[in-house]
Formats: C-alpha cells, sequence, structure tokens
C-alpha cells in the first residue's frame, strides 16, 4: 500500500488548497477514504470521509462548508478542495483508507500572513 499526498503549501487567510493523494497497492474503489489532519504535537484528527463510490461524503464541524473532499476510481485519487482556509487549519494532511492501517508522508498547509 502506498499514499502520496501532495499539494500543500504556504497561503494566506481566506485562500484556497487542493490536496491530492495517489494511492496504489489496494483496490482503492473498494475502500472509504479518509483525510486527517495533525497539529504539532497533537493526535491526527478525521477532517473528511468519503464512500467508496463517492456518493457520500462527511466532515469535521470545524471544516463543513470550507473543505469538499472527492475522489477519482479511475485514477485512484482522492482530493481535498480546502476554501477559506484559516490559521487554525495549519497542520499536517494524511490522506487514509478505512481500514487499511497505512499513511503517506503527509502534506504541510500552513495558513499565515
Amino acid at each position: 500500500v502506498q499514499l502520496v499526498e501532495s499539494g500543500g503549501g504556504l497561503v494566506q487567510p481566506g485562500g484556497s488548497l487542493k490536496l491530492s493523494c495517489a494511492a496504489s497497492g489496494f483496490t482503492f474503489r473498494s475502500y472509504v477514504m479518509r483525510w486527517y489532519r495533525q497539529f504539532p504535537g497533537k493526535e491526527r484528527e478525521l477532517v473528511a470521509s468519503i464512500t467508496s463510490a463517492g456518493t457520500s461524503t462527511d466532515y469535521i464541524r470545524s471544516v463543513q462548508g470550507r473543505f469538499t473532499i472527492s475522489r477519482d476510481n479511475d485514477k485512484n485519487m482522492v482530493y481535498l478542495q480546502m476554501n477559506n482556509l484559516k490559521p487554525e487549519d495549519t497542520a499536517v494532511y494524511y490522506c487514509k483508507a478505512r481500514f487499511l492501517d497505512y499513511w503517506g508522508q503527509g502534506t504541510q498547509v500552513t495558513v499565515s500572513s
């Protein structure tokens, strides 16, 4: 199993970023996919989930209306569109398949003026 996140960077408050996660080594279309984030010195927290077919999504309250998770099962990709970013969104972001205990290297998102 391999998960490779990309798309992070430095953005000003109110800005946008789109994170991508390339997955391989498992039957991607069969798994719920999730985005997590980790603040310095904290445990990872679940941010968003998407069902295997992409028909249903779920978000933590603090990102609802600002973040959108999506997936492309033909390309084995999952995305996180992040709009109206806030300094408190600064974290390392990871994708993960539910029930598979594998993590990528993550991608750093920094929201600062």
